[in-house]
């Protein structure tokens, strides 16, 4: 299964009033937070929100982001959240490869202990240091891993590993969001990226989604509902963009048909390579046009 995600919005785990509403949200994946937006103090109260709500009816991709011990990943949580409901688990703090292949064997024993299938918990490690940004490809390729998150958030815990300034231009994570996006697709894997923490400057996010989607991410991380709608938009193919691609598709079917496959289209070359992005582009805005899951 290709997995793509415009938006994953975060809910903090103590926040029981707001994980009955997931339903509410128009944000493609939901990630339930169990780590830096819960007190220490609260941190049982969130697994037990968290394993509640995993049993709401809902058509919503939901995942929970876990703690990280001295010890590796906290297995407390990782009890209270595996289940047939839970899409996946968002992997905070990953130092290397060998982070996420204990959290994989850890899962391993919780799946067969409850019936499920090996495998079938997915995992999406944030490559918050230095070390797991150096070795995003190696990360990304661990078979249980769905898409690696390389996000650039202000006084973030990737800033302080590399030392960086945040700016609004982006100048100083411009190569960590491509390398970021490069090892996910040699992987084969969905890129993320985000976190825009000025959640209601809309016209930031705006300009942050589209030019991550430039730079060739499949969604964002958001923080807040109102910020779905947004990054939903800059992640989708707008209708002029679908009528472009399905003229050059028709074009290229009659040119095909007269023995011509290097034509030009509205002025600019055109051959299979061309259309093959055009037919999955196609298809893509069909998918989402009809409501189904991405």
């Amino acid at each position: 299964m290709k997995w793509q995600y415009r938006s994953m919005l975060f809910i903090p785990g103590v926040k029981d009033t707001w994980l009955a509403k997931l339903n509410e949200n128009v944000a493609d994946a939901i990630i339930m937070d169990l780590e830096d937006s819960v007190p220490q103090e609260r941190k049982a109260q969130a697994r037990d929100f968290v394993a509640q709500a995993l049993n709401m009816p809902t058509k919503k991709s939901l995942w929970v982001r876990i703690n990280k011990t001295t010890q590796g990943y906290a297995l407390e949580d990782i009890e209270a959240i595996v289940c047939e409901a839970l899409t996946g688990i968002v992997v905070p703090k990953v130092a290397n490869v060998a982070d996420v292949i204990g959290l994989s064997a850890q899962l391993a024993q919780v799946e067969q202990a409850r019936g499920l299938a090996v495998g079938s918990i997915r995992l999406l490690p944030m490559l918050e240091t230095a070390q797991a940004l150096w070795f995003a490809y190696d990360i990304a390729s661990i078979p249980r891993v769905a898409g690696i998150a390389g996000i650039s958030s202000k006084n973030g815990d990737a800033e302080r590993s590399l030392g960086t300034r945040w700016t609004e231009e982006g100048l100083e994570t411009l190569y960590l969001k491509s390398r970021t996006v490069m090892a996910a697709r040699a992987a084969g894997k969905m890129p993320i990226g985000g976190l825009w923490q000025n959640v209601h400057d809309l016209d930031g996010l705006t300009k942050a989604a589209s030019f991550n989607r430039q730079l060739g991410y499949d969604g964002e991380l958001i923080l807040h509902p109102s910020n779905a709608p947004i990054v939903n938009q800059a992640y989708a193919p707008t209708l002029t963009d679908i009528a472009y691609y399905e003229g050059m598709i028709a074009a290229f079917e009659q040119g095909k048909q007269q023995g011509v496959t290097a034509m030009l289209y509205e002025g600019e070359h055109v051959d299979y390579a061309h259309v093959k992005t055009a037919k999955e582009m196609v298809a893509y805005a069909k998918k989402m046009l009809k409501g189904d899951a991405i």
